[in-house]
Order: structure tokens, then C-alpha cells, then sequence
């Protein structure tokens, strides 16, 4: 019986220890371009062009962010992708958890039929195909010239999965509440903001994460609306045309430090939203 025991809790070590293996070897593989190019704004351009299998520069050069800021509008750059990315998240907070309520709570017609649809275009993506009718709509709507078309795209076109989650996360909250506060005379959508909203911080931190991270790193739709305006441009955009400024080679180090840049903002969203989102992701997903 012990010798039985024994050989289980090895297998079971075994087994954890593949797990490790697994997991780690797929970790390095996702950390390394970040560590690369990190490593790599540090360093001078000449080393990176003559390439080198060594990740650590032979000497730091910080200047690089210097030149990195200072050119080509990088503050620019940035507000403008804060912007995408606030403005998608707020949009589709808004959207998609009063969607998921409704699609929940509300009993209308069509109701399955719709969400069925939403759903099924989670699955859906045809990419560039739409540029062209897009960039066409907001020539007619006058809106070329404006971010806001962007983040109407962006925040759009990720609607089905937000909505899933959502409307999985309102399904694990008690239909009580909702009984309770009709009784105190609120109305469906007083139900909503003052006693559902606030109970949705998980799946509501999720969707805000994932939308800004969604606004922050679109790179076709940003480089279709600003070909003629670079005032328009955000980091992704933009961290691509600082190669462009070396004196007859590309200027990879201060590209890379415009991307390592451009990496903090995402980082410190996840940070602040971290908390929640295993949490709204579990809950919205199995409850659905």
C-alpha cells in the first residue's frame, strides 16, 4: 500500500514538473520579443543592425528615449492613443454591460435569435476586407478627419465577446435583487445603475482592460485614417515611422524605445484592473 503511494505521489511530481517545464517554455517564448526589444533600446543603433546573439548592450545608451520623445511628435503619439484607448473602454463599458443586462433580465422578442447573432460573430473576422467600405462611410458622415470614427470601429467590431461576458456575469447575480428593487419602485433601468452596476466591478474591469488594450494597439485602421495627418497618428503608428529618422540606416534603437514606451501605459492599466479581471473572466465565461 505504501510502496503504492509512493509511486503515485512520484508520478504526480512528474507530472507537475512537466507542467512547469510546459508552461515556462511557453512563457520565454512570449517574454522574449518584449525582453529583446527592452534590451534593445539601450542599445546603440550600429549593434543592433550587425545583429549579435548577446540580449544585454555592450553599453547603455538612455539617450535613445531622449531622441525617441523629442522626434517626430512622440507626445503626440501618445495622446492620441490614449485617447483610442479611453475612449473605446468607456464606450464599451457603457454598451456592453447595459447589452448584457438586458439580454439577461429583459424578456423581448427576438431576443435568442439576436444574441445568437452576436455570439456568432465572436467567431467572425474579415480584417481588411472592411477597410475600404469604412474608410468610404466616413468620408460620407464627414468623420475621415476624426478619431472618433476610429473608436466607434474599434469598440464595435468587439462588441459579441464583451456581451457574452457580460450577460454571463449579470446570469450569476441573483434575480432577487432585481425583484427587491422593483418593489422599492426603481425602474429597469434604475436597477441597472444603482443596484446591478455596482456589483459587476469584475466582469466591468475585464471589459475595460481588454477594450483599451483593443483601442491602444489598433495598428490598420489608425494607419488608413492618418496617411495624409500625421497629427493624428497614435503610438503604433507612429513608433513605426521613427525607424524612418537615422541618418541612412534605420534607426532601430530609438524604434525600440518608442515601443518600450509605448509598452508602460498597457502595464499599468493591467495593473490597476488586475484585481478583477481572472475573477470577470472565470465568472462571465462559465455562467454564460
Amino acid at each position: 500500500m505504501e510502496k503504492a503511494h509512493a509511486i503515485k505521489s512520484r508520478k504526480q511530481i512528474i507530472e507537475m514538473w512537466i507542467g512547469i517545464a510546459f508552461l515556462a517554455f511557453f512563457a520565454a517564448v512570449m517574454l522574449y520579443p518584449v525582453v529583446y526589444i527592452t534590451l534593445g533600446s539601450f542599445k546603440e543603433n550600429q549593434e543592433l543592425l550587425l545583429g549579435g546573439a548577446s540580449l544585454l548592450p555592450r553599453k547603455f545608451v538612455f539617450s535613445n528615449y531622449t531622441q525617441a520623445w523629442e522626434t517626430a511628435n512622440f507626445s503626440v503619439y501618445t495622446i492620441n492613443s490614449i485617447f483610442l484607448g479611453i475612449g473605446t473602454m468607456v464606450l464599451s463599458v457603457i454598451s456592453c454591460t447595459m447589452a448584457g443586462y438586458v439580454f439577461a433580465r429583459k424578456n423581448f422578442r427576438f431576443k435568442e435569435l439576436l444574441y445568437s447573432t452576436f455570439v456568432a460573430f465572436m467567431f467572425v473576422n474579415v480584417g481588411s476586407v472592411t477597410l475600404r467600405p469604412l474608410f468610404e462611410l466616413a468620408i460620407k458622415i464627414h468623420m475621415n478627419t476624426s478619431l472618433w470614427f476610429v473608436v466607434f470601429v474599434i469598440a464595435g467590431t468587439s462588441q459579441a465577446t464583451w456581451i457574452f461576458l457580460c450577460r454571463g456575469y449579470v446570469n450569476s447575480i441573483p434575480k432577487e435583487l432585481d425583484e427587491a428593487a422593483k418593489i422599492d419602485g426603481c425602474t429597469f433601468f434604475q436597477t441597472f445603475y444603482k443596484i446591478l452596476f455596482p456589483l459587476l466591478k469584475p466582469i466591468t474591469a475585464t471589459v475595460a482592460l481588454l477594450s483599451f488594450r483593443a483601442g491602444w494597439n489598433e495598428y490598420i485602421l489608425p494607419l488608413v485614417f492618418t496617411m495624409t495627418n500625421d497629427s493624428l497618428r497614435p503610438l503604433t503608428v507612429g513608433v513605426n515611422m521613427l525607424k524612418n529618422n537615422g541618418d541612412g540606416a534605420a534607426a532601430w534603437n530609438i524604434m525600440f524605445a518608442g515601443a518600450t514606451l509605448a509598452i508602460v501605459p498597457m502595464i499599468v492599466i493591467y495593473c490597476i484592473f488586475s484585481r478583477y479581471f481572472m475573477q470577470g473572466m472565470t465568472a462571465g465565461a462559465v455562467k454564460g
